[in-house]
């Protein structure tokens, strides 16, 4: 019998502890500031150590209480995703927001065992005219809409 009892809380948690961990390392030359009156670093260092701390308590909850297995690493799902992401990432600025969220939005769906057309479609559309409305227009985030490829 193996001393870690729940393996998917160990390295999930582990997993958190790392991101957590880097992210505090990585704002460490960055001025803190105070709460007040916060520096560059303050938010990626508090936000950090309680990614780490959530990590290290889920990791050490891994060794009472018993829970399943980690099952087949989904390489071919995660590809799906990443890929996705890249694409969203290529298309944004050439083809527009409105061509690359739903593009990413139905390529990472597409990911998923219950994956159906319809509901993705939805979700992509919806997506798509929330972050049109908050980010574009509202926040003024200079992204555009539609890009040089339809002659925005």
């Amino acid at each position: 019998m193996s001393v870690i009892r729940h393996p998917k809380d160990f390295w999930s948690g582990v997993m958190y502890l790392a991101f957590g961990l880097a992210a505090v390392w990585l704002a460490r030359d960055y001025g803190m500031g105070s709460a007040g009156r916060m520096g560059p670093g303050y938010f990626p260092t508090v936000l950090g150590a309680l990614l780490a701390l959530i990590g290290l308590i889920s990791a050490v909850r891994a060794f009472f209480g018993d829970g399943e297995g980690i099952g087949r690493f989904a390489l071919g799902e995660v590809a799906l995703v990443l890929g996705a992401v890249l694409l969203f990432g290529f298309l944004v600025r050439s083809a527009g927001l409105v061509v690359a969220l739903p593009a990413l939005v139905v390529i990472g769906a597409f990911a998923s065992k219950r994956f159906r057309l319809a509901p993705s479609l939805l979700l992509a559309a919806g997506l798509t005219v929330f972050s049109v409305l908050v980010f574009v227009k509202g926040l003024g985030v200079p992204m555009p809409m539609l890009g040089t490829w339809f002659g925005g």
